[in-house]
């Protein structure tokens, strides 16, 4: 579909306004009247654009107001997580259209539900899948993959539609992006996302972007040199062996007490049990603290961030916020740490977030996606 270029700006403008007045989207494309309206009149032909009322004026004049029209489509977001799949389908204006929720092994089920329900004969722009790895591309470039979740992953893309563009994206990265627009970082256009759970990643943030590095690969905080001292050679990701939850879970094991009841089995379970009071799950988790402390310090150390969002099964949880702060403190310079707000849902959220900008891409042809 061939636009204009007043057409492309007015569309990217009401997708992200959902409704607008003329002058609304004169005043926000930086467009004279009359070439809004040719703008507008281009869109409601091909059905990008439609009438959605009349708004009334201080002077008891109306104006019309336009919403995206049903030729506009929607995009899918797919948190491809390691044991629960999220799959959201949304407008281009980012209404929320349909969701749905499956285990990993369902992925492909769950993608087909969330389809079915999205409006009838509403274009599919593109789709954004969130997984936990670096995003590459196979050798001949036809088409996104992982290491991690490559039989997943090509077993949920066969319920896709053929020809919609499929992008991958570090779920880290798009937790980030949900943090950025409706979290822990709100207002803050510059923070690292640190994750600790099962795994250990980070999310780097600078000016409201995510940093993804030459190789797609910026934050890869488990690849950082663990242990190096003079005795012991780093092993590769040996730092998130040393901080992944189940070697958390390991560390309690060791310490645990005949006194001290059943031992936990899950990280869940020992958060519990140190918010509790337990003595020996407190002294557990206090020690892991430290170690995101450390983490953190090296986030600060290269980044100065100023702002140091904790997320994951493990990091979200308030316990850890005093250790980590005093031991960032100890060793660097001041730099805010707080837990995250967005839940188990971030990934899903952000991954929607770049699904719209790039079926916005789609439409308009722009050269770039805003994320």
């Amino acid at each position: 579909m061939h636009l204009s270029e007043s057409a492309r700006v007015v569309f990217d403008v009401l997708a992200g306004t959902g409704t607008a007045t003329r002058p609304q989207l004169a005043a926000g494309a930086g467009l004279s009247k009359p070439t809004v309206s040719s703008a507008v009149a281009e869109l409601e032909a091909v059905e990008l654009a439609a009438h959605s009322g009349r708004a009334s004026g201080g002077t008891g004049r109306s104006a019309a107001i336009y919403r995206l029209g049903p030729a506009a489509g929607a995009v899918l977001a797919v948190d491809l997580g390691p044991a629960v799949t999220r799959v959201r389908g949304c407008a281009l204006d980012g209404t929320l259209l349909a969701e749905g929720t499956g285990s990993r092994p369902e992925a492909a089920d769950t993608v087909r539900k969330v389809l079915d329900a999205l409006p009838a004969g509403a274009p599919l722009r593109a789709v954004v899948v969130a997984v936990g790895d670096v995003p590459l591309r196979d050798p001949a470039g036809e088409r996104p993959a992982t290491a991690k979740a490559g039989p997943v992953f090509d077993a949920m893309a066969v319920a896709l539609p053929e020809g919609v563009p499929v992008h991958l994206e570090n779920n880290v990265n798009c937790a980030a992006l949900a943090e950025l627009h409706e979290g822990a970082a709100v207002g803050r256009d510059t923070f690292g996302y640190l994750r600790i759970g099962v795994g250990i990643g980070l999310a780097v943030v600078i000016g409201g972007r995510v940093l993804r590095g030459a190789n797609g690969a910026a934050g890869e905080v488990a690849r950082l040199p663990y242990p190096w001292d003079d005795d012991r050679a780093p092993r590769h990701e040996g730092l998130e062996q040393r901080m992944g939850s189940r070697t958390l879970l390991r560390r309690a094991a060791e310490v645990w007490q005949d006194g001290d009841g059943p031992r936990p089995r899950t990280a869940e379970r020992l958060l519990a049990l140190a918010g509790q009071g337990h003595a020996t799950a407190g002294a557990v988790v206090a020690s892991h603290a430290a170690d995101v402390g450390r983490l953190a310090a090296a986030v600060a150390a290269v980044l100065d961030p100023g702002l140091i969002v904790l997320g994951g099964g493990t990091g979200a949880d308030p316990q850890l916020l005093p250790g980590v702060r005093a031991e960032l403190a100890r060793l660097s310079w001041p730099t805010e740490v707080v837990s995250s707000v967005v839940g188990d849902t971030g990934t899903v959220a952000g991954a929607s977030r770049l699904a719209v900008a790039h079926g916005i891409q789609t439409v308009t042809g722009a050269v770039r996606a805003k994320h």
